[in-house]
């Protein structure tokens, strides 16, 4: 660059150059081209919703007669037209913005009547601007009426050679409407098409009451209305971008699961979100499904027709309908968002504006529009009262004019004579006064000169004219603008008529074009958890001593008879065995307790899925427990949270302790866990169990004592790292190896003696051996009787206590023979305890159609029904349920609420 001071007057430069600084010419020559982007190319005007190219392309064909009435054009006729006198921006870009305009897809109210291909959902690209045939639409039309009339401005083209207008009179918010997209320099927009009747009720409330709040507009918008349907989830979105301008709306594919054939089921879409390619949404399900991220589905086929889109998924066998569309929702365009960003040139200004700021500036435009179209028709209406008052006139005075016309020698002449005299109004001075130009006046003797236009009219007058029905003809004529005169006078003294004319307007061509509503709105939420992707499937969950854990379906383990040799339930390590099974749910909630006190929560279907050999995953990979930590209990929880606030929850310990806390305790559980319970050292979490104020106690120990106690008898503590209180009082090292929560009964021991003694007549049994009642009430015979009620009372009230040893053997006992004592004592003999037998493992309530799971700590395992295992005395030995290889023990049982298939006895799967 050179500097000024070292220009030399002889270097010879033209004057026109001058010297400047490189950085101010880009900085003015970026801002110059932003600026032509943002307003001349990228950005719709708020008023008509229309960008410069769709505004010349819709004014073109106006200009050319394309119009609803007559025949279709090439659209290469129209493109032409329009890149030669409005838009020198290439005759694609122009074919593109034509094709949008016609497509049903893109646009809720075309503006373009097409005939041939114009692309489709799938992706496929419109023919040839040589092959398709467009023409406007009757829509297009009520865009660009009155345009004519002096109702908007106009500027000059490229060129020079012709004017286009700035904006387009628009008697429809199009840009609400149609909606808009476009990337600019620095900004973008995003404007998602609506319903046009619902917008237009939104105009007219506004209308109505300038002061609308927003919320009232939505009561009348809901929402968009796109072109494709579908379903919009969820109004936060909506009601951001209507107060904000901006905000993601969540669409949704409009999807129903329907029975195609027997036992197989479908997924049948009819309508997807805004702007997603239907093909490509058929390819991206394909590779969900090869890369195995989907599962269920077995096939893809689009089978939409002339009637409208119907995509149809068709499931597996074995594969809910449910959990694959909720999966489709997540991986797919089936659920996408629309980025509303509402920005809109509003005065030639760029600006985000809100849904009542749309509508503002569109009412306020139509405002402007009726008053000046309202300002060109008086102007008409005048000048032609003007001339119509010089013919009148005229004919008032017919002989005098002939006279002078026929005594001048030329017509300038007889121009000059008739504009120079003074004429008698007679009955039309007051019209005259309505309508005359003011650079005309009438005299104020009453005569009236006339104008220059009109003493051309009164010589270019036909002689027909002068005939009485010619007479009243300008008569009549000359009344009716007087008439139109007034009105156009006081629609523009009263602001409430213009008003008044916009909102008539408006609801004409709601009454026209309004169609109704596409696209519906759900309230619910969009927002997937995990767990909507995951089926509800019932699942055996297994836990090893050395803290692996896996879940497993349950309709993996067929049933056996008892006695059976089982199957393997979990491939173990030497020094590792099973400890601990139990069936849930997928979705069920599991809160784990560890041996230091510490309590977990996890869902079912977030532990590791194996097959019944796999080892499973370790604990420690799947919580944040310590290394030296291990999970020693495991409770699942009600799915449904809200019942927690009326639940309690009891704890009881290794040594017998036991304590009672709101299960609401429970309901927020960090990841990192809490504490659940302080311990003794050497002291260990056995069971925890979900109880109400109505409920019992049973605690069950490995030699073979049993306590049962009312809940109450246990207060509630609030703090959850408080010990308890004693439960039961342990001998020796005797441990507490289980508890259940059965339902609180009251009976005497009479009344029990004679419930038996009964129950034993029916069933036709006969008093010797095991007959399932104690000893001592055996021998004392009962000393009153019950009636028939009474006896069906208990019977129905009667529970079973299904009590396990480490040998295999089993027994049912009634839940009557468990006495009801104070908490903390000795308890009662649960079952009988010696070699054969072993040590007791399991204690718990069952119902005749369970099932139960038992395991060894050599990974064997075995699913039985209760109703084969004997019901007999609560002190007797039981009978073999679980022939366990040699070495091994019982270390698990579980119930199974579902009777399932039988094999034949003693088989395996």
């Amino acid at each position: 660059m050179t500097d000024e001071n070292d220009k030399r007057p002889d270097d010879g430069e033209p004057s026109d150059i001058r010297s400047t600084s490189i950085t101010d010419e880009m900085r003015r020559s970026y801002l110059d081209y932003a600026m032509s982007v943002i307003v001349s190319r990228a950005l719709p005007d708020v008023r008509d919703g229309l960008k410069p190219v769709h505004r010349r392309i819709v004014h073109s064909m106006y200009e050319n007669n394309h119009t609803p009435d007559r025949k279709y054009v090439k659209s290469a006729n129209i493109v032409g037209a329009v890149m030669g006198q409005y838009h020198p921006h290439g005759d694609q870009s122009i074919y593109d913005a034509l094709v949008r305009m016609a497509q049903p897809f893109s646009m809720r109210l075309m503006l373009v009547d097409g005939q041939g291909n114009f692309g489709s959902v799938d992706g496929d690209p419109p023919a040839a601007m040589r092959y398709t045939e467009s023409r406007m639409s009757k829509a297009a039309v009520a865009m660009i009426d009155d345009i004519d009339k002096d109702t908007v401005d106009f500027q000059e083209n490229y060129d020079g050679t012709k004017e286009e207008p700035t904006v387009l009179p628009a008697r429809f918010p199009n840009l609400l409407v149609n909606g808009a997209g476009g990337i600019a320099v620095g900004m973008a927009t995003n404007i998602p098409p609506h319903n046009l009747g619902e917008v237009i009720d939104g105009c007219l409330a506004y209308i109505d009451n300038p002061a609308i709040t927003i919320d009232d507009l939505m009561e009348l918008i809901p929402g968009p209305d796109f072109p494709t349907a579908a379903t919009i989830v969820g109004r936060s979105g909506i009601r951001s971008a209507y107060n904000t301008g901006r905000g993601s709306i969540i669409m949704r594919a409009s999807a129903t699961i329907e029975e195609i054939r027997k036992d197989r089921d479908a997924i049948i879409v009819t309508a997807i979100p805004y702007q997603v390619n239907k093909a490509t949404l058929q390819e991206r399900i394909a590779e969900l499904v090869r890369e195995k991220r989907i599962e269920g589905i077995a096939e893809v086929r689009d089978e939409s027709d002339r009637q409208g889109m119907r995509l149809v998924i068709e499931l597996k066998r074995d594969a809910v309908g449910e959990v694959v569309l909720n999966q489709l929702y997540r991986f797919t365009s089936l659920q996408t968002s629309f980025g509303a960003n509402m920005v809109a040139l509003n005065g030639g200004r760029p600006e985000l504006l809100n849904l009542k700021d749309m509508i503002s500036a569109f009412v306020d435009f139509r405002e402007e529009v009726i008053s000046r179209r309202t300002k060109y028709l008086l102007s008409k209406a005048r000048d032609r009262a003007h001339i119509l008052c010089g013919l009148a006139t005229a004919v008032a005075n017919i002989d005098e004019v002939i006279r002078i016309i026929r005594t001048s020698p030329d017509p300038n002449t007889a121009r000059e004579a008739l504009m120079g005299r003074d004429w008698p109004t007679g009955d039309i001075a007051p019209l005259i006064l309505l309508v005359d130009d003011p650079k005309h006046p009438m005299n104020e003797d009453g005569t009236y000169r006339l104008s220059d236009a009109q003493a051309r009219a009164i010589l270019e007058l036909r002689l027909a004219r002068l005939t009485a029905l010619g007479r009243d003809e300008i008569g009549d004529e000359l009344q009716t603008l007087a008439d139109q005169i007034r009105d156009y006078l006081d629609i523009l003294r009263s602001r409430a008529r213009i008003m008044a004319i916009v909102r008539t307007e408006l609801e004409e061509m709601k009454a026209l074009h309004a169609t109704p509503r596409l696209t519906e709105i759900l309230d619910s939420d969009a927002d997937f958890e995990d767990e909507d992707l995951i089926q509800r499937e019932d699942m055996v969950v297994t836990v090893s001593h050395a803290g692996y854990v896996k879940r497993v379906p349950l309709s993996t383990y067929r049933a056996q008879h008892r006695g059976g040799k089982g199957r393997s339930g979990m491939q173990t390590k030497e020094e590792d065995f099973v400890t601990y099974l139990f069936v849930a749910n997928t979705h069920t909630p599991v809160l784990f307790f560890s041996s230091k006190g510490r309590v977990y929560k996890e869902k079912v279907w977030r532990l590791p899925l194996a097959a019944p050999q796999a080892r499973g995953k370790a604990f420690i990979n799947l919580l944040p427990i310590e290394a030296d930590e291990r999970i020693t209990s495991i409770m699942p929880l009600p799915e449904d949270e809200n019942q927690w606030a009326t639940l309690h929850i009891m704890f009881a310990t290794s040594s017998g302790t036991v304590r009672r806390n709101d299960l609401s305790d429970f309901v927020q559980v960090n990841r990192a866990g809490k504490i659940a319970m302080k311990l003794e050292e050497g002291e260990q979490i056995r069971d925890v169990s979900i109880c109400t104020e109505a409920d019992d106690v049973l605690l069950t120990t490995a030699l073979g004592q049993c306590i049962r106690f009312p809940v109450p008898d246990v207060r509630v503590f609030k703090g959850r790292d408080s010990m308890g209180v004693r439960g039961i009082k342990l001998e020796g090292e005797d441990t507490v190896i289980a508890m259940d929560i059965i339902a609180h009964r009251e009976i005497s021991p009479e009344e029990r003696a004679a419930y038996f003694k009964m129950r034993r007549a029916v069933a036709g049994e006969i008093e010797n051996g095991d007959n399932g009642v104690e000893e001592a009430e055996e021998t004392g015979e009962a000393s009153v009787e019950i009636s028939t009620e009474r006896y069906a009372q208990l019977s129905a009230e009667e529970q079973f206590i299904l009590t396990i040893s480490e040998n295999g053997y089993g027994k049912r006992s009634s839940s009557y023979e468990y006495r009801i004592t104070g908490r903390g004592g000795k308890g009662i003999v649960a079952m009988a305890v010696n070699q054969r037998n072993g040590k007791l493992v399991s204690s718990y309530a069952v119902e005749h159609s369970d099932q139960i799971m038992l395991v060894t700590d050599g990974g064997q395992l075995i699913r039985c029904p209760v109703d084969g295992i004997r019901i007999v005395g609560r002190g007797s030995q039981g009978v073999i349920v679980f022939n366990t290889a040699e070495g091994e023990k019982v270390v698990s049982v579980e119930r199974v609420s579902d009777e399932g298939d039988e094999d034949e006895e003693g088989s395996e799967e």
